[in-house]
């Protein structure tokens, strides 16, 4: 498990500070301390874990490609005010990463994936990238993160340790029912209608989680742009395999999923766009998108309804969330 011993002296430190305040007379009120996530899928884990132990916030929101994102001036204040930082690794964050390696000699900075996940679940990626990132596509491995997460944040805020660890098994409970929703209900999706056909290769996880082929018409990463080939190549597969829907993604311009549809077309076969998904990056602020159990959520329910598949029951243990939440569960 993951610990940093200079979280002590810095709890020592704090501990003097605070004691010469008080021996004046003169009563503080502490902040909660302040962890900056890189990404919302992490920043949503990170949030149920702490409770209101600590104040957790993304970096980056809804519609933002990591790949692709560079630091800002006003992201290097960010990760200056924050007692914690967590990023994915894996190269999910692509430039920024210089950043983190800089700041991770200065303050608490985790890579949760490398620190949570087993290396053998996880997936090489082709070409240079390495490993795929996209981890959070299987529930059973992002749940991974929350205990690791619940040990780093206890570092910060010591006396919450305890309450952190309610939450967490409160937390993996949720996911767990998840992660047996998401199963059942693209089990349910015609054997030869299973194919998930994506903009970008961001699915595989869930693919290999949940029994459902993936193809991506762009790579791992969004830097490189799809060629004429792979329009060509996927538009041949959708075709030979009477593949009837394909999907957009929220972080990725549709343009190339297009160009598959109207090359289907010229081949004689009506494919239409199934709904769009959410690969990097969570939904709007106040819906059930823009929390990680909720983006697995609506991107199941789009996936399954436009292949042809039925949605299971929801557990109970999803109940208090699709409350909150406003999903209708009688319609699940």
């Amino acid at each position: 498990m993951w610990r940093a011993n200079r979280f002590g002296a810095i709890r020592g430190l704090a501990g003097l500070g605070l004691a010469a305040t008080l021996a004046c007379g003169v009563a503080v009120a502490q902040e909660r301390p302040k962890a900056v996530a890189t990404v919302g899928m992490i920043a949503d884990v990170g949030q149920n874990v702490a409770g209101t132990c600590l104040d957790v916030t993304a970096l980056m929101g809804p519609g933002i490609d990591p790949h692709l994102y560079q630091a800002s001036a006003g992201d290097v204040r960010t990760f200056d005010r924050a007692d914690i930082i967590l990023y994915s690794g894996y190269s999910l964050e692509g430039q920024l990463g210089e950043v983190l390696a800089k700041f991770e000699s200065r303050k608490p900075t985790l890579a949760v994936s490398p620190a949570s996940i087993p290396p053998a679940e996880l997936i090489a990626a082709q070409g240079v990238y390495g490993i795929d990132p996209h981890l959070w596509m299987d529930v059973r491995l992002w749940a991974m993160l929350a205990p690791t997460i619940a040990e780093a944040f206890a570092e910060v805020a010591p006396d919450c340790g305890a309450q952190m660890q309610q939450n967490t098994e409160a937390y993996a409970a949720q996911l767990g029912g998840l992660h047996d929703w998401i199963k059942a209900s693209v089990a349910s999706i015609p054997q030869e209608q299973r194919i998930l056909v994506t903009a970008h290769d961001a699915f595989g996880y869930y693919g290999r989680a949940y029994g459902i082929e993936v193809i991506g018409i762009q790579g791992i990463s969004t830097e490189a742009e799809a060629s004429v080939a792979d329009i060509r190549n996927v538009a041949q597969l959708v075709v030979d395999r009477d593949v009837p829907a394909i999907f957009v993604e929220s972080t990725i311009n549709p343009r190339t999923v297009q160009a598959i549809i109207d090359a289907a077309r010229e081949k004689g076969h009506a494919v239409t766009i199934g709904g769009e998904l959410y690969s990097d990056a969570m939904g709007e602020p106040g819906t059930a998108g823009s929390t990680y159990i909720g983006m697995l959520f609506e991107n199941t329910r789009t996936i399954v309804t436009a292949l042809g598949g039925e949605l299971a029951p929801l557990p109970q243990t999803l109940k208090s969330w699709a409350e909150q939440w406003n999903v209708d569960v009688a319609e699940q």
